[in-house]
Parts: C-alpha cells; structure tokens; sequence
C-alpha cells in the first residue's frame, strides 16, 4: 500500500480513516476510490438535502465496477459511533439502516466503497407515509433515450391534468426517474396505487410506446412504467448518485425545457462535468421539498376509464 493510499481526515470535527485511496473504482477512466471520495464530498451541500433522514442502502463496490458488488441494508458494527441509524423491522427481522445527515458519514459510505447511495421514499419521521413518489421509466433494451424522454413529457402533461408537479432526472443508466413531491400523508400503499393509475392511463393512449409488464421478455420495444418502485422499503439511487456504469455516470436532476428541447445522451452528465453544471445553472431540484402536494384530486378518480386522455396537451408531449 502505497503513502497515499491511506490517510486519517478531519472532515467537520469527525475523525476519519481512508484507505485504499489509490483503488482503482472505473479503471478505464483512472477513477479512484480517492476520486469518489472527493466526488462525494464536493456534491455533499446538493446532495445531502435529498436523502436526509432517509434510510439508506449501499451499494458497495470494494473492488471497483469491474468486480462483485453488494447492497449492505445493515449499517455494519465497525461503523464510527457517529453514524446515525435508524431501525425498521421488516417480516423477519430488524434491520438498523444507516441515516447519512453530515458529511463525515457522507465520507465514510465512499470510503466503503459505496458508488451508488439508494434511500428511501420517506423520512424516519413518517417512516410508512413517503414525501415522495416516483415514476421510474425503464427502457427495454434497443429503446432510444429520445423515447424514454418522450414517456417523460407523457407523465408531466398527465401529472400536469391533476395539478401535481413532476421534477425529471436522468436515472443514470439507461432511463429516467420523475420525482413527486408529496405531503407525508398517504400509505406506500395508496401511493403505489396513485402511480398504477397513471401508467394506466398511458398505457391506453400509448400501447406501443409504453407497458406495465413486470415480465423483460415482455417489454420489447416499449419504456417500462415502473410503478412498483413506489412499494414500502423500495430503495432507488437518488440524484447525485454515481453509478458503477463505463463513465462514471451521475443520476442527474433536469428541468422539463432541457428533456423537451436539449439533445444529451442517457449518460451525459458524469463525474468529471457535473460540479460544472451545478456551478453555472444551480441544481434544478433546489425547490422540490419547498412544496408538497396532495394526491388527493387523483384518488377522486376511481378508475381509468374516468378521465379522458385526450385531454393531455399533445403539443406537450
């Protein structure tokens, strides 16, 4: 191990050991595990809003994206004594998730390897009711990255109908997630079911463009509308989050005029070009949770069949 492949950090009065900074995480691009630790902390004033009191997952890559990977629910026992936890019991046991509110914690995920940070659609303060609901927009493979942006005006002109606001991300991979902000007011389960409602309404005016079909083998050709991702404990990378993909790709916030006007390809946005971004033009989310919103106007829809479809701004779409 070489001189620089260890070293013990102050970072905001917690002391922290780094090792294996000279590890190579996206060999191909001579990406560090020291580079990943600095991504990190650089993002951490953007990032760190989202996923604040939330329940993580790491996906851990101890090996970099060439080698096996992991998601540790778990926070493990050798963890600093200043990792917060948050415990939750599932079926058959309870598991004391890690809860990253500092950058220290931050810090110390990356230096375990942690590429991608998945959380929670809810805070530990309102564990079973999300403040946030998701279309996770799935392409199959051979599916255009115009298309799935093309599925991603669908679900705003539609949202746009019951007076909810989506806020796109590219998810960093191969499609696009939109956000929903929402008051902590509604089950997993009532939410899961608000976003089936309206895949199903895309379904019916777009069958050859979109499909509900858990099924790959099924989904040919067509963008997966991916409402199950709203279900109790579901875990998602959130934005800012790398992922372990050629390029170091980044999961990107966007505004609704670059999805509908910008030409970029799925995986644009990176480790090497997105503090320049933000610097320039802010993070596009920086208001998502300034406004929740109710999804009780849609609950008021009882099936389908009841709303009209056409009534989406096609210009828009």
């Amino acid at each position: 191990m070489g001189e620089k492949a260890r070293e013990i950090v102050e970072i905001d009065g917690r002391v922290l050991t780094l090792s294996n900074l000279d590890k190579m995480m996206w060999p191909e691009e001579n990406i560090t595990k020291a580079h990943l630790i600095k991504y990190y902390l650089d993002l951490a004033p953007v990032l760190l809003p989202y996923i604040r009191n939330r329940p993580l997952v790491m996906k851990r890559y101890p090996d970099g994206i060439q080698g096996d990977f992991f998601y540790q629910k778990e926070c493990p026992d050798y963890a600093p004594d200043w990792v917060e936890t948050y415990s939750v019991k599932h079926t058959h046991k309870v598991i004391n998730y890690i809860v990253c509110n500092d950058t220290p914690t931050l810090a110390w995920m990356a230096g375990q390897g942690c590429l991608e940070i998945h959380a929670w659609l809810s805070r530990v303060d309102e564990i079973d009711c999300p403040d946030l609901a998701v279309f996770d927009l799935d392409p199959a493979e051979g599916v255009s990255f115009s298309s799935v942006k093309q599925v991603a005006l669908i679900v705003r002109g539609v949202l746009e109908q019951f007076e909810i606001t989506g806020f796109p991300k590219t998810s960093g991979s191969s499609g696009m997630h939109v956000f929903i902000p929402l008051e902590a007011d509604y089950s997993f389960t009532r939410v899961t079911e608000a976003m089936k409602y309206l895949a199903e309404l895309i379904l019916r005016a777009y069958p050859d463009l979109v499909t509900v079909e858990r099924s790959k083998a099924k989904r040919k050709g067509k963008v997966y509308l991916d409402y199950l991702q709203n279900g109790w404990g579901k875990t998602m990378a959130f934005p800012y989050s790398l992922r372990p993909l050629s390029g170091a790709p980044v999961s990107t916030p966007l505004t609704w005029h670059e999805v509908e006007y910008k030409e970029f390809s799925h995986r644009f946005y990176n480790i090497q070009n997105i503090a320049r971004r933000i610097s320039q033009n802010g993070d596009p989310y920086s208001n998502i949770f300034q406004a929740p919103q109710s999804l009780d106007r849609l609950f008021n829809v009882l099936s389908p069949e009841q709303f009209d479809i056409s009534a989406v701004d096609s210009a828009r779409l």
